[in-house]
């Protein structure tokens, strides 16, 4: 038998079984990721959100997975029919444990990315800085990847992560202004001061709901309808007011001052009437809360006192208010509560014997 026709069967054998062999792996694949699917269909616990970003993860390095295996097989096929030199068969290795690497940073980089995004489902904070976190750690692996890629061929990697440094620090200086509002993103992340929705004040007298929370800036939508947008590093070292924690309502002291004439337990009898029929009938007013009344001023001309509302949230507290004091001011009419003009008396005696 011609050598020719051996080495051509042996050839027809080989890539036959690679054929099969692939097929084989495919077929595996496919069905392991199915039944995969069918019990995250199943469940309905913690679990399922395990299967869901491991189904979701797998797909890709699988197939690079399945991939190598066949490169590997071709590889050793040829080796045995010596088609191949040693070198030929040395850099077909390096390239395998190359796509090792890559298949084990993709897999990590696949199931952190579709980890945030399934769990950013449940979190609105994490729904709005998803980017931040699945472009950091993506950056962070590409990186590892490639050192390690250069590594496993014999590359020295030593001069490469020196000028790196160099290079790194450079660029920290060049946008340290950018990475302030960067690592401030971070931290308004992990500590948690606000989250979107909550309606906030900073320092500087900004004040409304928080829309986003992105790698550079916080964005804030006014009452007037207008967004401020305000770099993260200000955010984090501004004091801040979270009208939303650790609750949604909030109280509304409202400032009253009637005639020193008055008879101040009906004027307190009056007024808390007028104030608990105001938080029943209002959409925006705690129909729970029990309002009170404290005197605390004998001003010029009248007797001050504060009436402590509650409402359901903080933008609410206006109109509350302004139903309360015209709900007031009428039943005060009514009573007979004298609500005085300021007053200032001039002792003209006194003004005449001071010039004489």
């Amino acid at each position: 038998m011609d050598l020719s026709n051996i080495l051509t069967v042996e050839q027809s054998l080989i890539a036959s079984a690679c054929i099969v062999v692939v097929l084989c792996l495919y077929m595996a694949k496919r069905l392991f990721l199915v039944r995969l699917r069918n019990q995250i269909r199943a469940q309905n616990s913690q679990v399922t959100h395990f299967y869901q970003v491991l189904a979701l993860a797998l797909n890709a390095p699988l197939n690079l997975i399945i991939f190598t295996i066949l490169l590997w097989l071709a590889r050793f096929g040829l080796d045995i029919t010596g088609i191949w030199s040693y070198e030929q068969s040395s850099v077909i290795a390096d390239v395998i444990r190359a796509l090792i690497i890559i298949t084990f940073i993709l897999f990590i980089e696949r199931w952190v990315t579709y980890a945030i995004k399934v769990y950013a489902a449940r979190s609105s904070l994490l729904t709005n800085t998803r980017s931040i976190a699945s472009g950091a750690i993506r950056a962070c692996l590409i990186g590892l990847g490639i050192l390690l890629v250069l590594g496993s061929m014999g590359i020295s990697v030593t001069p490469l992560i020196a000028s790196l440094g160099i290079t790194s620090l450079a660029v920290a200086l060049a946008l340290q202004p950018t990475l302030e509002n960067f690592f401030s993103g971070v931290q308004i992340l992990i500590d948690k001061p606000f989250r979107i929705g909550d309606f906030i004040e900073l320092e500087s007298g900004e004040q409304g709901f928080v829309e986003k929370i992105g790698w550079r800036s916080t964005w804030i939508k006014m009452l007037p309808n207008n967004i401020v947008i305000v770099p993260n590093g200000k955010v984090s070292q501004s004091k801040i007011i979270n009208y939303y924690y650790p609750e949604k309502e909030l109280s509304v002291p409202v400032e009253v001052g009637v005639h020193y004439n008055s008879d101040l337990e009906f004027v307190e009898q009056v007024t808390l009437e007028v104030a608990n029929q105001v938080l029943l009938e209002h959409e925006w007013g705690v129909e729970t809360y029990e309002p009170f009344v404290v005197y605390h001023t004998f001003d010029n001309s009248s007797i001050n006192f504060t009436v402590m509302l509650r409402t359901k949230e903080y933008f609410n507290r206006f109109f509350v208010k302004s139903m309360f004091i015209k709900a007031l001011h009428k039943r005060y009419q009514k009573e007979g509560i004298v609500i005085p003009f300021p007053i200032t008396a001039i002792n003209l005696q006194q003004e005449q014997l001071d010039e004489k």
